[in-house]
């Protein structure tokens, strides 16, 4: 085996170790109710790490962020909700608004 042939193995392995997993999404799947107590789990659960990684990203977050104080970011995410729920909950607005808010504070 040449050193070269070493990536495609890899790349190879990869993908069959990706679509033998979804293969078997797929057939389990077919055997749960949409409506189901696991399926609210798993939702919840999506829905809990999604809040995780957001709140440290606000709080903790890493990179050029990290040098705008956290009263700023946190002003900002205050607009961004408050636009989102005046909106009538327009993800889109209220996400501008929130990036809106952190440019307009830094330039300040």
């Amino acid at each position: 085996m040449s050193a070269a042939g070493l990536p495609w193995i890899a790349l190879l392995l990869g993908i069959v170790a990706t679509y033998f997993w979804r293969g078997l999404g797929v057939a389990l799947a077919r055997r749960m109710k949409a409506e189901g107590a696991l399926i609210d789990w798993v939702g919840c659960v999506a829905y809990a790490l999604l809040a995780g990684l957001i709140a440290r990203m606000i709080i903790l977050p890493v990179g050029p962020i990290a040098d705008i104080p956290l009263t700023q970011r946190g002003i900002a995410v205050a607009c961004g909700i408050a636009a989102y729920f005046i909106s009538r909950k327009n993800i889109l607005v209220g996400v501008l608004t929130g990036t809106a808010m952190v440019a307009l504070l830094v330039t300040l």
